[in-house]
């Protein structure tokens, strides 16, 4: 087979001399004989793929400089009809002869090179993972079918501004206007902000059309963009008009699709006929309200069951008979187990709550969820008896779960039954032998929590042995509460895996109960790895206990927003003497004016291990600038990243010099004051 293609090449080699005699082209330099021959190939591999002919088998034979030439030059389609008629099974089991070095290897390695070169160039802005053996074909088509990707700054943006004005009407109201104006607001925030890379897919732009109240047809009829269709090389293909449709982008590449995110819309029935190759193992679901998205919605969960291991609803309303049927459809045939591992219901609500016990389906899915280890119902206005229900369900089961979310619902007084002076006893209620031996994390901010819920909490958490984080931020608990909690942190060492982050953010500590804490924490065995106490109103004199703290093997402490003041800080800058291990700090909020900058001077003395700063909104004059800068001469850490933006500062030109030196893998580690932000100084002051 090579003396055919060699002699083909022989060829067009003569053919080629005789044109460069003739003398045509001499005014433009003429093409290579190798840059013809890729040419050819590719017409020849792209007219195959628009009109579903087999690859000639002689393209598979060529030389393997030539045949990964041609890898680099075909579109989307064409390089996934050259793969998929390899005559091989596998890429691996394929070696190429006649390599430079006499040597065969692997085709592989070649296609997913191509495959990730054209990932990038359809999307230079999506995060790529840093492992090398990954799926790029998949990873291509899957991004095709369905992916979105927004920063974090647009997110919060959203979240505030999008959900306070707009998602009022589109939970309560039942006109499907609202829900597009919604997805018109997401379109043009997404086009007029720098910070959203917005990714043009099949299924998302089909979700936008099949929202429209004129839309009235099947969902794979509606036509893909050309836009789309120009990325992936099948643009003005005449012979297949069906190149146009969703249901042929789904046909061919809903196999590669394992995570999605679908709208109520395509919650239908013919979603699932349109996606019956795919093994989905992640699954979002938005908006579901009304029984026929519903039942869509099973019936794709049935399809996915042996595979899906995630699910989320968002802005969802449920009712007791909707979750139970969806609850339903998750179980494994002739089995009463399911595999998903992590479920979450987030900023929706339960229609028809029994006060007195959960969904009958929802029930049975806790139950069987030997696989669970993430249960998430964030933000749906849970009360205290729905919350009592679920903690007493999962106990009661000896649930393997290790992440418990229950943030921004309304359960104070959930736990009530277990406080120490309640008639009831509380071993009874534990039930004996039974706990949360797996749990590891409990978050339950958001909640108005008093003083009575903590009590409660520390005789719950008996039964949670393993607790390695909890969350109770955003709670009014004050000193009291958090006095109570004082004697399970102190007991905390004993147990197997004693507490190793705490959150206590803004829940109206004053400077008395955060002292108590810390002096608690200080003194530990095994001190906590993390700590946040932002945003509580402690002032300058928790300093002296903050160097206790700080001098202690903890990694992690935010204290932003807790009014150290310049006093604070120099206290802070006077008291430390010893090598610190902290590797990331937050100080941000303070008002330490340049007492701030002689504390960071300090403070990357004396931590090595030191990687990220946060000391925005201080007020530090523009003179700190000189003196962190050289700090971070003298510092032999490893400091990434120093947040300094929020300060009142007139930034020059000859700074530029002083700050450019300072860099980590390319990226600057000083992060200075904008120029749209220089005379806007942060104010705390409520």
């Amino acid at each position: 087979m090579r003396n055919g293609v060699d002699g083909q090449l022989d060829g067009w080699v003569g053919h080629e001399a005789e044109i460069t005699k003739l003398g045509i082209g001499m005014a433009k330099k003429a093409p290579s004989l190798i840059s013809l021959v890729i040419l050819t190939i590719k017409r020849e591999v792209v007219h195959a793929a628009a009109g579903d002919d087999d690859v000639r088998p002689e393209i598979y034979d060529l030389p393997s400089h030539l045949f990964n030439r041609l890898l680099t030059r075909l579109p989307p389609l064409a390089l996934h009809k050259l793969q998929t008629d390899m005559p091989f099974k596998d890429c691996n089991d394929y070696e190429a002869p006649w390599n430079d070095d006499g040597r065969k290897r692997g085709r592989n390695g070649s296609f997913d090179s191509a495959w990730k070169a054209l990932l990038k160039l359809r999307w230079p802005d999506l995060f790529y993972p840093s492992e090398t053996q990954l799926d790029w074909q998949r990873i291509y088509w899957q991004t095709h079918l369905q992916k979105y990707t927004y920063s974090i700054f647009v997110c919060i943006y959203i979240y505030i501004y999008i959900y306070i004005y707009i998602y009022i009407y589109c939970l309560y109201l039942d006109s499907y206007i609202y829900i597009y104006i919604y997805c018109l607001f997401l379109d043009s925030s997404s086009s007029s902000s720098s910070s959203v890379n917005r990714i043009h897919s099949c299924l998302d732009e089909a979700a936008e059309l099949a929202l429209l109240p004129s839309f009235d047809g099947f969902i794979g009829e509606i036509n893909i963009s050309d836009d789309i269709l120009k990325f992936i090389g099948c643009e003005g293909h005449v012979n297949h008009p069906n190149y146009c449709k969703l249901s042929y982008h789904c046909q061919q590449f809903g196999h590669y699709a394992s995570c999605l995110r679908l709208q109520n819309v395509l919650c239908v029935a013919e979603t699932c006929v349109l996606l019956r190759k795919s093994n989905l193992q992640s699954l979002i679901v938005r908006w579901i309200k009304y029984e026929k998205h519903v039942d869509g919605l099973c019936k794709l969960l049935i399809q996915n069951r042996e595979t899906l291991t995630s699910l989320e609803f968002i802005y969802c309303k449920l009712s007791s008979t909707f979750v139970s049927a969806i609850c339903g459809s998750l179980n494994v045939v002739n089995t009463h187990t399911h595999g998903i591992q992590h479920f979450s219901i987030n900023t929706s609500s339960f229609l028809e709550i029994n006060p007195v016990s959960l969904p009958p389906g929802f029930v049975s899915f806790l139950s069987s969820g030997r696989s669970l280890c993430s249960l998430k119902l964030h933000d749906n206005h849970l009360d205290r008896n729905f919350a009592w229900m679920l903690f007493s369900i999962l106990l009661d089961v000896s649930s393997s779960i290790s992440i418990l979310d229950l943030s921004d619902n309304n359960i104070a007084g959930w736990l009530r039954n277990l406080n120490g002076k309640s008639k009831c006893k509380v071993p009874s209620l534990l039930g004996i032998g039974k706990s949360l031996q797996s749990l590891r994390v409990l978050n339950i901010r958001g909640n108005d929590l008093r003083r009575d819920d903590v009590e409660s909490l520390r005789y719950a958490l008996v039964s949670m042995p393993n607790l390695e984080i909890l969350d109770i931020s955003d709670n009014p608990i004050e000193d009291d509460g958090i006095r109570c909690l004082i004697p399970y942190i102190i007991e905390a060492p004993d147990r197997c895996s004693p507490l190793a982050e705490l959150y206590l953010e803004n829940c109206e500590l004053s400077c008395s109960g955060a002292t108590r804490l810390l002096d608690s924490l200080s003194n530990l065995k095994r001190p906590l790895n993390s700590l946040s106490l932002a945003d509580n109103d402690l002032g300058s004199q928790v300093a002296g206990p903050l160097q206790n703290i700080m001098g202690t093997s903890i990694k992690t402490l935010n204290v932003g927003g807790i009014g150290l003041g310049s006093l604070g800080f120099q206290e802070l800058e006077k008291g430390l003497m010893a090598e610190l291990k902290l590797v990331d700090i937050n100080i941000s909020k303070n008002r330490g004016g340049f007492e701030t900058a002689r504390f960071l001077s300090k403070l990357m003395s004396l931590a090595p291990d030191i990687i990220s700063i946060n000391s925005a909104y201080n007020l530090m004059p523009l003179e700190s600038l000189t003196v962190i800068c050289s700090a971070l001469k003298l510092s032999k850490g490893s400091l990434e990243r120093l947040d300094l933006t929020g300060n009142n500062w007139d930034y020059q030109p000859n700074h530029a010099s002083m700050v450019a030196e300072f860099h980590h893998n390319g990226r600057p580690i000083l992060i200075l004051p904008s120029s749209l932000a220089v005379d806007v100084p942060y104010d705390d002051d409520p």
